[in-house]
């Protein structure tokens, strides 16, 4: 468990439940889902001579499978071809290397400055938690088209020098074109602020990772905001990490249809 998920499972509900395209699929027309089990339900008196599907065969089969090619319809006609321009943008600054494994929640972003390795992870299963909790302003016009943009995500930096042993770790909300820091973290063994294994993360959880970032002092606070602010740790970054966290949950869902499509079918 990375340090990143312990953090969000304190934090933030675990439950996956609400998706960000939940408004837009309300709108579409649903068959109840009792009428169908109703009707797909044999009487309980029946012989035991009918004869029942082959595993893999359900009666509701084919409305799960047709309701997926409904969904990946409307996906494709609303995806934007090829690779989006921002994310165009961001390669083309050569700055930060994105590290993207198809099938994971968690993304990495990487970059060198000076002697320094610095990393930024972020999971897009915060998306679907934020919108549970999610309250849009009311009296405000146009509240709803901004409500992706006001989505929380939780982020966790760290810094290495391969030269120094230890390593800084920061924990951050990304909101609203702003990191706002929670927590500055000292590892004197740089691979527990590094390392994602289950083993990491149960001895950094007896450490002692600093006071909370809003209990320093005003001016330590000011100072530690250049300091990641010189490393590029800023509004620029801060606008694309929930742009590209909506791009790649987009790809995700999408892939997860057709894998789920394709077992029903075989």
């Amino acid at each position: 468990m990375s340090l990143l998920r312990a953090v969000r499972q304190f934090s933030l509900p675990s439950s996956r439940s609400i998706s960000l395209r939940s408004s837009l699929i309300s709108t579409r027309a649903r068959a109840p889902a009792l009428s169908r089990i109703t009707a797909a339900t044999p009487a309980v008196r029946a012989s035991f001579s009918v004869s029942a599907c082959r595993f893999g065969e359900g009666t509701t089969d084919g409305d799960v499978s047709a309701k997926i090619t409904e969904e990946l319809a409307y996906e494709k006609e609303a995806a934007i071809e090829g690779e989006p321009e921002f994310l165009k943008e961001f390669k083309t600054s050569g700055i930060w290397t994105i590290e993207d494994a198809p099938g994971n929640d968690e993304v990495g972003i990487h970059r060198k400055f000076g002697n320094e390795h610095i990393r930024l992870i972020f999971s897009i299963a915060d998306l679907q938690s934020a919108e549970e909790n999610f309250e849009p302003p009311e009296g405000e016009e146009g509240a709803s088209e901004d409500v992706e943009a006001s989505y929380p995500l939780r982020c966790s930096f760290t810094i290495t020098k391969p030269s120094v042993p230890g390593a800084l770790s920061i924990d951050a909300v990304c909101q609203e074109g702003a990191f706002v820091v929670e927590n500055v973290s000292f590892y004197s063994d740089s691979k527990l602020a590094t390392d994602l294994t289950a083993e990491a993360d149960w001895k950094r959880r007896g450490l002692y990772i600093g006071p909370q970032f809003e209990t320093l002092d005003l001016s330590l606070q000011e100072e530690f905001e250049k300091f990641l602010q010189e490393r590029g740790i800023n509004e620029s970054l801060a606008f694309f990490v929930p742009e590209y966290a909506q791009y790649k949950e987009q790809k995700e869902y999408v892939g997860w249809l057709n894998k789920v499509k394709k077992f029903i079918d075989a």
